[in-house]
């Protein structure tokens, strides 16, 4: 028994229909596309043979898989962050006051103050010392150059003395060697200093004077003795107070 062919169906009328069905919640099982037209799709709720009259009806089996939604959890990747430390820079202190320029007059009178004690034990030496560099101050001891730093103090002490005339507590200045020890005595305390270095200089050497980030301390006198041809200047450095 021959069927009646079955009307041609737009393509929009097939969308349409599929759109319907899956919103019935009817799920489609198979469609044939023949001669570039699409056929509807046949459904396994209604099933005809042509070898029987009878007509079968098949209760449709839809099982629906349940909705799986799997949320991935958040990964947040921590990021390392260096920063870079700040880095401050401390000037290093300096010499706080600035020593006098010499005097024009070198025999001029002066006040005699005396400001401390020297002793250097190698060339057994131990003199007051005085505030000032003319000869009538160098007459009595040695002289602190003002203005150059104090004992102890961050800076260059400079220390003026004589090595021939009146008591001469420079006259073997010349004989000190690295690692002797000269200590100052003030009201501001005890402070040993340690022989660095001798050199000899001429006598517009005032670079020897110039202040320092360091406490040190320089000792001169005329060379050779007897002669104010040059000077001998002996550096020193501050020893740390034992701890």
């Amino acid at each position: 028994m021959d069927r009646a062919p079955t009307p041609p169906i737009r393509r929009a009328g097939l969308g349409a229909a599929v759109v319907a069905l899956l919103a019935g919640g009817i799920a489609v099982v198979a469609l044939v596309t023949r001669g570039g037209d699409s056929e509807p799709p046949v459904a396994a709720a209604s099933v005809t043979t042509e070898a029987s009259a009878t007509t079968t009806t098949i209760a449709p089996s839809i099982t629906t898989a349940p909705a799986s939604t799997s949320t991935s959890p958040a990964t947040t990747a921590a990021v390392a962050t260096t920063t870079a430390p700040t880095t401050t820079t401390t000037p290093l202190p300096l010499q706080v006051s600035s020593p006098i320029a010499p005097p024009s007059d070198p025999n001029g009178a002066e006040p005699l103050v005396e400001v401390g004690w020297m002793s250097i034990p190698s060339i057994d030496l131990e003199t007051p010392m005085f505030e000032g560099i003319r000869l009538t101050t160098l007459n009595h001891g040695p002289g602190h150059w003002p203005g150059s730093a104090a004992p102890g103090q961050i800076g260059n002490v400079v220390v003026a003395g004589h090595r021939t005339s009146h008591n001469a507590e420079f006259r073997r200045l010349d004989r000190l060697v690295a690692g002797d020890i000269v200590t100052f005595t003030t009201p501001d305390g005890v402070f040993d200093y340690s022989v660095v270095g001798t050199e000899i200089v001429g006598p517009d050497a005032l670079w020897i004077i110039d202040p320092s980030d360091t406490p040190t301390a320089t000792l001169f006198a005329c060379h050779p003795p007897g002669s104010t041809r040059q000077r001998i200047v002996v550096k020193l450095a501050l020893v740390p107070p034992a701890v």
